[in-house]
């Protein structure tokens, strides 16, 4: 369902960012801690693409819950095998400086109106192809998130900022940056972005009772882990794309022209 009003100006707009928030997992919830475990280094490295610090979009005060600024410590995985694509059901025809403040409205309808800990989304993307660190613990650590029910653990969330139902444009620069996000997150554990991997559910209430073993994409849909139509049909279609370009970007490719990682903030 889409809210044309989620991203009105004023604390009004928080009422109705639900912002493809169906089907994340409640980030109050006791989850257990996982010690991290050493890694080998990694055969398929990609590089890290420019990352703005969440200081950059929290630093804004009265505009929005300021429950955003201080989350309560993190909680981390072993690692990440996964990323679940998301869009946040908002306005396209922003202007990509007005980013840094749909992200606090965001988190101030999951911490304030819904009561979380934290923004769910681990990563956010706008169509500038900007990456903005979302929830806190980290950027190169696998931060546990709470962005799909059931699938939280050991999987990364990056929101695309808008609504890309089918018939919409996805920007290039949006792909090929959550692409680049992909690339890296999923190479420090040496994940092939075509693959397919095992999770298990935590949560009866995904598309897979708890407890199951489900074999998803290492680069999935929302709607993979749960009954939802996010991320759109739109940008549904482009992931095959993210997915050949994340795998250009650790080398399992030959590189072309169209898998440069973003250049620039």
């Amino acid at each position: 369902m889409r809210y044309p009003l989620a991203c009105l100006p004023g604390l009004a707009a928080v009422a109705v960012l639900v912002l493809c928030a169906y089907g994340v997992e409640h980030a109050a919830q006791p989850r257990p801690t996982h010690p991290l475990a050493v890694r080998p280094a990694a055969t398929h490295q990609a590089a890290r693409p420019p990352i703005v610090p969440r200081a950059v979009w929290a630093a804004a005060t009265g505009e929005a819950n300021t429950a955003a600024l201080t989350p309560p410590p993190a909680r981390y995985d072993d690692k990440v095998v996964a990323v679940f694509v998301h869009h946040t059901d908002s306005p396209n025809g922003y202007d990509c400086a007005e980013a840094p403040r749909i992200i606090r409205y965001l988190a101030a309808g999951q911490t304030g109106t819904r009561h979380w800990d934290d923004i769910g989304y681990n990563f956010l993307v706008d169509r500038c192809g900007t990456i903005y660190e979302g929830r806190a613990g980290g950027v190169d650590r696998p931060v546990t998130g709470a962005h799909t029910q059931g699938f939280n653990h050991r999987t990364t969330g990056i929101a695309a900022l808008g609504t890309f139902t089918a018939g919409v444009p996805v920007p290039r620069a949006m792909t090929d940056a959550i692409a680049a996000l992909a690339a890296w997150k999923l190479g420090l554990a040496d994940i092939d972005p075509r693959s397919r991997v095992k999770l298990t559910s935590s949560n009866g209430l995904s598309r897979y009772a708890a407890g199951t073993k489900a074999s998803l994409p290492a680069v999935a849909g929302h709607d993979e882990g749960y009954m939802t139509s996010c991320p759109g049909a739109a940008l549904t279609a482009r992931l095959p794309e993210i997915r050949q370009t994340a795998a250009r970007l650790q080398g399992r490719l030959p590189a072309t022209p169209s898998a440069r990682p973003p250049t620039g903030l």
